[in-house]
């Protein structure tokens, strides 16, 4: 068994312990860190506690995980966007709303169960039986362009590239306000929010190097349309760095505090080139994905057109 040990900050007094739990583990659903403290696997000080236990400052927190039998990962028939596929590599154009990897207590309707039923037992199992394929991941609610891996030795290709950041990956993105200056370049490391285990942000002390170069591609006085390139690729990196400097996305409810405008759901971030040299050729290649639906009538209406 895994153990998860942790003190209560203020900021997160009287709240119920799965509650907390989430927000220290957001790759574990609140339905199985639920079951969990139900089989009696978490204390408060030493104590088992129940879901409905509300937390206290400096409360120590112990979170057993049991050990984990092998899930039962389903492959689906769910439709894919393929740009792209040859013996080792697949592109998906992934859509929005759309989990790319089961975690536990959500096993199915994620692009693995998709690419398991398309691809069979042909998808590299490096990173183990939840994420066969998966090399790198775009957050549930950004679209576009995602590398799937086929077999080991191109997963190994891409993730060496990856920690090098050799990879070309570039963003469209809509942000509030005018921004300033036609380009900029945020250079501010990212760490989790000492605050919220939920979220990132700018963390001088704990947080890694992160570098977004940004172009203004278009102007709509109350929002602006940027085109993002990543130098690195830290987690929810445009989101963090753009809110940093006050332009956060539109319909990000967790960077910009703001309620969506549009009947929005999810940050307008569209993951629109990306760009490798290929693990098979050895050659550079790119692919490019079109601009979904919502973000072409998004522009229509900031443009005026609808």
């Amino acid at each position: 068994m895994n153990e998860v040990v942790f003190e209560i900050l203020p900021e997160m007094a009287e709240e119920r312990i799965d509650k907390c739990i989430s927000s220290y583990m957001e790759d574990l659903s609140r339905s199985y860190i639920q079951k969990v403290i139900k089989e009696g696997h978490v204390f408060v000080n030493d104590t088992v506690v129940r879901a409905n236990y509300r937390v206290k400052v400096d409360d120590q927190v112990k979170f057993v995980i049991p050990d984990s039998i092998e899930p039962d990962i389903p492959a689906q028939d769910i439709p894919l966007d393929i740009l792209y596929e040859d013996k080792d590599i697949l592109i998906i154009n992934k859509p929005k709303d759309m989990v790319v990897h089961p975690a536990p207590g959500h096993y199915e309707g994620t692009l693995v169960n998709a690419i398991m039923y398309h691809c069979k037992d042909s998808l590299s199992g490096i990173n183990g039986v939840m994420r066969p394929g998966i090399v790198h991941r775009i957050d549930k609610d950004t679209t576009g362009s995602i590398i799937v891996c086929k077999n080991d030795e191109a997963h190994n290709a891409i993730a060496e590239q990856l920690r090098t950041h050799d990879i070309t990956r570039i963003y469209r993105a809509v942000v509030y306000g005018n921004v300033k200056d036609e380009q900029g370049t945020v250079d501010a490391p990212i760490g989790r929010h000492p605050g919220d285990r939920k979220k990132m942000a700018v963390n001088e002390k704990n947080g890694k190097r992160a570098v977004t170069h940004y172009t203004v591609l278009e102007r709509f006085g109350q929002y602006t349309y940027i085109e993002c390139r990543l130098e690195t690729g830290r987690t929810h990196q445009i989101r963090v760095h753009m809110a940093s400097i006050g332009h956060p996305l539109l319909g990000d409810t967790v960077y910009s505090g703001r309620k969506p405008p549009c009947h929005l759901e999810g940050q307008v971030l569209h993951a629109m080139t990306i760009g490798f040299v290929h693990p098979g050729s050895g050659e550079y290649v790119e692919f490019e994905t079109p601009l979904p639906d919502y973000f072409e009538k998004l522009l229509d209406r900031l443009r005026g057109k609808m």
